[in-house]
């Protein structure tokens, strides 16, 4: 593979640079380590530049939950302003980030799908340490009715109910919930 086409699989070269100097960020696809490292140097760096609002683009299934706390963490750690906007689908890790956000700076745009759902992951190995495993799952699941809890206005208890399965949301209804603020078709709608 050339260094050509390394770049732009990457997200590298010029097109990169000129991105970034529009103070955007995309959050796209699976989340993962590598994805929320990308990100969050991103972030810092902007917020290095300047104060000014940055926008977070965010289409995601979800992904690995440390990494989504990660990226989660640093919107609320850094000194400007990040406006997240939701494309395509914003769903479980995804979701979490979007949340990072303030309430009136949640935006998406007009197809945009949403989905919360408890935390799951594999357990395995010996007696102890699946309940040690089961354990750390269920302390993420009250970690997370609390934060969409506290993001959304809606109670934990709430939030616990409404994720035993899989709680797709439309726009409108992710308006209703308190997830989101706004939905916008053009730029010039961004608060």
């Amino acid at each position: 593979m050339s260094k050509d086409t390394d770049k732009s699989e990457e997200g590298g070269g010029a097109f990169a640079s000129l991105f970034l100097k529009s103070r955007s960020v995309l959050v796209t696809g699976e989340i993962n380590d590598k994805l929320a490292n990308k990100v969050v140097t991103q972030l810092l760096a902007l917020a290095e530049e300047s104060d000014d609002p940055i926008n977070m683009f965010i289409s995601s299934p979800g992904g690995h939950v440390e990494s989504g706390d990660m990226v989660h963490d640093m919107i609320k750690f850094i000194t400007p302003k990040v406006r997240t906007i939701g494309s395509g689908w914003v769903a479980s890790a995804g979701a979490l980030i979007f949340i990072g956000a303030e309430k009136e700076d949640r935006y998406c745009l007009p197809n945009t799908r949403f989905l919360l759902h408890q935390p799951s992951g594999g357990i395995g190995g010996q007696v102890t340490d699946m309940q040690i495993q089961a354990e750390q799952i269920r302390i993420m699941r009250e970690r997370f009715d609390n934060l969409f809890a506290a993001a959304t206005g809606q109670t934990p208890e709430k939030i616990s109910a409404d994720t035993q399965r899989d709680f797709w949301l439309t726009t409108d209804e992710a308006v209703a919930y308190g997830l989101l603020d706004k939905v916008i078709e053009r730029a010039d709608q961004l608060g």
